[in-house]
């Protein structure tokens, strides 16, 4: 059993939620279909999970099936990202965020020994992670995108830091303790979006 969560903790996610709504509402503009649909979904799944952490508690993060679906979350943002400004790897890449998607779900719903589903999820999330931390910082630097861009790139770092504390801490190896991570996290959730959020207003 984690810290239980205090009013501070669900104020913040309960921000986390309206950004990610407002986003969802406003969207971006002159998109193709598929980069829609996957910050649609991106932004769509973090508002629910903010909404199930604020009326479960920190004990949801526990539910295989909770694992499963918030991997979509990384997932759907790198894919829009890729899709839209690295058309030559739209179809290689979509195929790794389908592989992604269901090795991190067979790991979950059938029990593999070892640490392999933890590897998984950690290969997964640090890989998306990274093609939004790099991806939009590249594009600042070649000058094809507004600086402000670069937020979402701040987006993708804490993103891919709060998979990786999450994964190594199911893997029984935690960088932090059980209750330092679920401490922190509210306000990582909330400081990643409203980077997210912050960056694509630049578009």
């Amino acid at each position: 059993m984690g810290p239980k969560m205090s009013a501070l903790d669900r104020i913040l996610l309960l921000a986390t939620g309206v950004l990610a709504a407002f986003q969802i509402i406003v969207g971006i503009d002159n998109l193709s279909a598929l980069p829609i649909w996957a910050y649609t979904t991106a932004f769509g799944i973090l508002l629910l999970a903010g909404i199930l952490l604020i009326i479960i508690g920190f004990d949801v993060l526990d539910s295989p099936a909770v694992v499963v679906v918030s991997t979509l979350i990384p997932l759907s943002l790198s894919l829009g990202l890729v899709w839209e400004h690295i058309p030559a790897w739209q179809v290689p890449y979509l195929i790794f965020v389908a592989i992604g998607f269901l090795a991190v779900a067979f790991s979950r719903a059938i029990p593999i020994p070892g640490k392999l589903s933890t590897f998984v999820l950690a290969l997964v999330h640090g890989i998306a992670g990274l093609v939004i931390f790099l991806l939009p910082l590249g594009l600042v630097i070649q000058g094809k995108v507004p600086a402000g861009f670069a937020l979402v790139g701040v987006g993708g770092a804490l993103i891919g830091l709060g998979g990786l504390l999450l994964a190594f801490l199911k893997a029984g190896r935690p960088v932090l303790s059980r209750e330092k991570i679920l401490t922190v996290l509210p306000g990582l959730l909330l400081l990643m979006t409203a980077a997210f959020v912050g960056g694509f207003a630049f578009i």
